[in-house]
């Protein structure tokens, strides 16, 4: 797909990586609506880049909301292509921590938001995508999620992050598998650490110690790296139904 062809919705496009990826979409001409429960900088970030950028606020765990959302979209910018999800929480805590067992409204909070927040976007907005009028290679859209490289070397303290973003790599190729027919692509990118508010309060010498994990290059990676890569991905019709990490070549230790 030509990017300034696009309408996109971007959830978590508030901050971090998924406002990176609202104002690569938006510099490279695309139409965005930024869903995020973050309203005064959602709403500040869509009044910084324009009339091609609207913003509500969203709750990816609630049906209703996430419908509004893209309808409204669909309704201002006359339709829907792309779907980016990026809102998501880490929350670490020890399986048995020093309290005792952890406690599963705080693992059900983390995989409701990672996870089904994430599918209840996928398929409400796959519901408008599907509408769409093929283009000549009979592609209607495509739809981005965001996992992480700790759904394949998960840390001591992200059994709960973890699961939820195995279930995000999981569930890609079926669910590209099933939206085949309908000419909607699905790809995941794992990406390692990158500098986003996750990572901004951590002190200097801990970023410091980050930076030297990662083989090459060594330092975080930038919110514009994965916004590019999503980019790519938009153009590039054979991508699909994969997971793609990028993170200079990290592999997790336990710690």
């Amino acid at each position: 797909m030509n990017i300034a062809e696009v309408i996109a919705v971007v959830t978590g496009g508030a901050s971090g990586l998924g406002e990176a990826c609202v104002r690569n979409l938006v510099k490279e001409g695309a139409k965005v609506s930024i869903l995020d429960l973050a309203e005064e900088t959602g709403k500040k970030l869509a009044e910084e880049l324009g009339s091609g950028v609207i913003f509500f606020k969203t709750d990816v765990t609630d049906e209703k909301s996430v419908e509004a959302a893209i309808d409204k979209t669909a309704e201002t910018f006359g339709g829907i292509h792309v779907a980016i999800n990026c809102a998501g929480v880490l929350m670490p805590a020890k399986v048995l921590g020093k309290q005792g067992p952890m406690d599963m409204a705080y693992f059900n909070r983390v995989v409701h938001i990672n996870l089904m927040g994430t599918m209840n976007v996928i398929r409400l907005a796959a519901k408008k995508i599907v509408g769409n009028t093929p283009r000549e290679d009979g592609e209607r859209g495509v739809i981005i999620n965001t996992a992480s490289v700790a759904a394949f070397e998960g840390q001591i303290g992200q059994a709960a992050y973890s699961a939820s973003k195995a279930g995000i790599v999981g569930m890609t190729l079926p669910i590209a598998r099933e939206f085949a027919d309908y000419g909607i692509r699905v790809v995941s990118i794992a990406p390692g650490l990158f500098e986003t508010p996750m990572l901004a309060g951590l002190p200097e010498k801990a970023r410091e110690s980050l930076n030297k994990i990662i083989p090459f290059p060594k330092r975080l990676g930038k919110p514009v790296e994965f916004a590019k890569l999503v980019e790519h991905i938009i153009e590039n019709t054979m991508i699909n139904g994969e997971t793609i990490r990028i993170d200079g070549a990290l592999r997790m230790q336990p710690r």
